[in-house]
């Protein structure tokens, strides 16, 4: 299993970004895929989720500013972070659990004026 992120950059606030991670090795379009992020000094934190039918889920704390994708013919999967504040500063990471969980190796992202 291989997930790849990409995406990430500084931003000011108020601003856009599209992440999007890249996965291999596994049946993707049968797996729920998901987005965590890790603030510094925070644990890491669900962000958002979507089932291999398309179902999404999300935290109160980015519910109607991000929004999850996913492209099962390309196997990847996006996360579109719009309104973006500083406290959305953080590592991004994909994750899908095949009896395990699995990670990517995050992307930094920054909102900073």
């Amino acid at each position: 299993v291989l997930l790849v992120e990409s995406g990430g950059g500084l931003v000011q606030p108020g601003g856009s970004l599209r992440l999007s991670c890249g996965a291999s090795g596994f049946t993707f379009s049968t797996y729920r895929m998901t987005w965590y992020r890790q603030a510094p000094g925070k644990e890491r934190e669900f962000v958002a989720g979507i089932s291999s039918g398309g179902s999404t889920s999300y935290t109160n704390r980015v519910e109607g500013r991000f929004t999850i994708s996913r492209d099962n013919g390309k196997s990847t999967v996006d996360l579109q972070m719009n309104s973006l504040k500083p406290e959305d500063t953080a590592v991004y990471y994909c994750r899908v659990l095949i009896n395990i969980p699995y990670w990517g190796q995050g992307t930094q992202v920054t909102v900073s004026s």
